[in-house]
C-alpha cells in the first residue's frame, strides 16, 4: 500500500472513531435526560393525587351521600353569564375566580383553572382529594367541580366579605376591623389549623397560609381556603422532605424554604407571620419603616425587645383593646416564627394559650429573619436530607 493510501485509510479510521464517539456521547446524554425526566415525574407523582378519572370514580362509589356535586358546564356558563368580566371576583395563581348565581338564588364561587397549567391540574386533583371530605366551620367548603373537555373548575361556597388582606391592608376598610374582631378572626384561623393538623380524618399541612387565603363570611368568621398546595401528612410522622417547594415567600418557614423540610411547624411559622400582619395591619412582604426596608419579623422583634410594642400595633385600634391581651398575641406570634422548629409551639399549644387567661409565657427568642419580599407562588425542585425533629409542647409556668 502506497503512503498516500495509508494516510487516507488512517484518516478514515480516525473519522469513524470520532463520529462514533460523538454519537455515543449524544446518545448517553439523551438517555440521561430521559432517565432524569422519568425520575422527576415519579418524585412529583408521590405528592400528586391519583388521576382524575380515579378520583371521581371513588367519589361516586364511596360518597353517594356526600354534598360534593358534579356540575354541568352549561350550569356554570349560565351562572356566570358566560364568564362575564362583571362576574369575576379576582385572579388566583392558577386561574380566575367568578361569582356564580344559580336559578334558585344560590351564590357560589367558581375557580376556573388554566387549561394550560400542569400545576393547575395538580391543584384541581389535590383539592378534590383533600378538602372535599373536610368539614369545619373555619375551612372553606368545596361543594363540587365541573369537567368539560379542557375546562376544569372547582365550586366553593361564596363568602361575601372577600379575603382578610382586602380589609387589614386597606387604610379605610381596616378602620372597621378593630382588635376585638381581629382577635376573633385569629382564634378562628387557629382552630381551623388545629383541625387540619390534629382532628381531621387526614393530617393536612396547608403550605400556603397567608392573608389572601383567609376568606370572611357575612359575620366576618374566617375560613381557610386554597388547598391546592396542601399535603397529606402521615399521622405518625414528625417531618418529611418535599420534592417540590411550593408556597409564598415571606410566609415560608426557613427550614422549608432552604431545605424542603416539611412539618406541622411549617404552618405554625406561616400562622405567626399572619398574626403579626393582623396585629400591625402591615404586610410582611415589602414592609417599610422610616424610609428603610425591614422584614416585619425583625421590626416586631425590635419593638418587643425595646418594650415599644405599642408602636407596632395598628393605630386604627385606638384605645379599643386590652394591652395584656394584645401583648399575649404578639408573644405568641413571635414564638411561632422562631428559627428552630423545636422552639415553635404546635397549634394545640397556640389555641390553649389564646383561650386562657393568666398564663405566663416563656420569653420569645429572636425570630427567623426571612428577607424575601416577593409575594409569588414558587415551584422549585429541591434536594435535601431527612432529619428527625422532636416536636415539644410548651407549658405555661
Amino acid at each position: 500500500m502506497v503512503p498516500g493510501q495509508k494516510q487516507d485509510r488512517a484518516f478514515f479510521i480516525i473519522l469513524i472513531v470520532y463520529s462514533s464517539a460523538v454519537l455515543c456521547t449524544r446518545l448517553f446524554f439523551w438517555l440521561l435526560s430521559v432517565w432524569m425526566k422519568e425520575k422527576r415525574r415519579k418524585m412529583n407523582s408521590m405528592e400528586e393525587p391519583e388521576n382524575m378519572d380515579e378520583v371521581l370514580r371513588l367519589w361516586r362509589i364511596k360518597d353517594n351521600n356526600s354534598e360534593f356535586s358534579l356540575y354541568d358546564f352549561s350550569q356554570i356558563v349560565d351562572a356566570t353569564n358566560n364568564f362575564s368580566p362583571k362576574s369575576k371576583l379576582g385572579e388566583g395563581g392558577f386561574g380566575p375566580v367568578y361569582k356564580g348565581v344559580f336559578p334558585d338564588g344560590q351564590e357560589l364561587a367558581i375557580k376556573r383553572l388554566s387549561a394550560r397549567s400542569r400545576q393547575g391540574l395538580t391543584e384541581f386533583k389535590n383539592e378534590i382529594q383533600v378538602i372535599a371530605k373536610l368539614q369545619h366551620r373555619n375551612l372553606v367548603r368545596l361543594l363540587g367541580c365541573c369537567i368539560h373537555e379542557e375546562e376544569k373548575m372547582l365550586i366553593y361556597e361564596y363568602l361575601t366579605n372577600k379575603s382578610l388582606d382586602h380589609h387589614i391592608f386597606d387604610p379605610i376598610r381596616r378602620e372597621s376591623l378593630k382588635w376585638k374582631m381581629r382577635s376573633k378572626i385569629v382564634e378562628g384561623i387557629a382552630q381551623g389549623l388545629l383541625y387540619l393538623h390534629n382532628h381531621s380524618r387526614l393530617r393536612i399541612i396547608h403550605r400556603d397560609l397567608k392573608a389572601s387565603n383567609i376568606l370572611l363570611d357575612s359575620e366576618l368568621n374566617p375560613k381557610i381556603s386554597d388547598f391546592g398546595m396542601a399535603r397529606i401528612f402521615p399521622s405518625d410522622a414528625t417531618q418529611a422532605t418535599a420534592s417540590r417547594l411550593v408556597g409564598t415567600f415571606g410566609y415560608m418557614a426557613p427550614e422549608y424554604a432552604s431545605d424542603g423540610l416539611l412539618s406541622i411547624k411549617s404552618d405554625v411559622f406561616s400562622f405567626g407571620v399572619l398574626l403579626l400582619e393582623i396585629i400591625s395591619g402591615k404586610r410582611s412582604s415589602g414592609f417599610q419603616y422610616n424610609g428603610e426596608f425591614y422584614n416585619l419579623l425583625e421590626y416586631a422583634w425590635q419593638m418587643w425587645e425595646g418594650r415599644r410594642w405599642n408602636e407596632f400595633i395598628d393605630p386604627s385600634f385606638g384605645d379599643e383593646y386590652e394591652p395584656e391581651e394584645l401583648m399575649k398575641y404578639l408573644a405568641v406570634a413571635l414564638m411561632c416564627v422562631q428559627e428552630k422548629t423545636i422552639d415553635r409551639p404546635t397549634m394545640c399549644d397556640v389555641v390553649a394559650i389564646l383561650s386562657s387567661d393568666g398564663i405566663t409565657l416563656p420569653e420569645p427568642k429572636q425570630p427567623a429573619y426571612c428577607y424575601a419580599k416577593l409575594d409569588v407562588s414558587v415551584n422549585v425542585t429541591v434536594l435535601s436530607s431527612r432529619n428527625n425533629v422532636t416536636i415539644t409542647t410548651i407549658n405555661g409556668r
